[in-house]
């Protein structure tokens, strides 16, 4: 996975972007599922604990809430995203099936709310410096068609750990159960102190993948995912 020090990523589009979303209106049911691969779990288990905050909203950990799945624990997580996919209770299909232990126990039926095959991503945030939380933000396969569009984009995965003046993500790509694709995915030192709000950016079309963060691009993977994918932005 090549890093690409000195350059810039290319320009936005000279135009209005599909969804452009601060939350100032709250979180909008049209676009966001404020639950974590429910299909896997229970409503109560998958539910986000959030707020609605001045900077946008607030993802939380509170001291009450349950672990995905029991088997799990300690696994919290509040997660967003843009979209929700499952087979019958029972079944092994479902959105981003990342383990092979995990069956469907709550049927969620098919909406695509947001599920490009291509395009550009931006995402403003700030991550937890709070003990063992870990901030995240994919685009994973619906596979709504089939369960080998199952690939992921890891646009950051932010251990609190690895935050201070430069921070130490993670980023690349996941094959997952799409043999098209080989898991490319490594260590990046970004120079800024993730706890504060920063952008990064994904852009990914036929054959490549390109991963920023502030403007500078960070690594250029020579594959890509070309089938409909969710956004997802998650806390554990």
């Amino acid at each position: 996975m090549p890093s690409l020090p000195g350059s810039s990523l290319p320009s936005a589009p000279d135009r209005e972007p599909d969804i452009d979303d601060d939350f100032s209106a709250g979180l909008s049911p049209q676009r966001w599922v404020a639950s974590y691969l429910p299909q896997w779990t229970t409503p109560e288990r998958a539910r986000a604990h959030y707020g609605i905050v001045a900077a946008g909203i607030e993802l939380r950990i509170d001291t009450d809430q349950l672990d995905w799945r029991l088997e799990d624990a300690p696994l919290r997580v509040s997660n967003l995203q843009t979209g929700v996919y499952s087979g019958p209770v029972g079944s092994q299909l479902g959105t981003h099936r990342h383990r092979f232990d995990l069956d469907v126990r709550t049927e969620t039926p098919q909406c695509l709310l947001f599920a490009p095959s291509r395009g550009r991503v931006e995402i403003t945030v700030s991550a937890s410096r709070a003990t063992n939380c870990m901030l995240a933000a994919w685009l994973v396969g619906t596979e709504h068609r089939s369960p080998t569009e199952s690939g992921e984009i890891c646009i950051f995965e932010i251990d609190a750990d690895g935050i201070g003046e430069a921070t130490v993500p993670r980023t690349g790509i996941k094959a997952h159960n799409d043999p098209r694709l080989t898991t490319d995915m490594g260590e990046v030192v970004v120079p800024l102190d993730a706890s504060s709000p920063h952008t990064w950016t994904v852009i990914w079309g036929p054959g490549e993948t390109l991963i920023g963060c502030e403007g500078r691009p960070l690594c250029r993977i020579k594959q890509a995912p070309d089938y409909p994918m969710f956004l997802m932005i998650d806390l554990f």
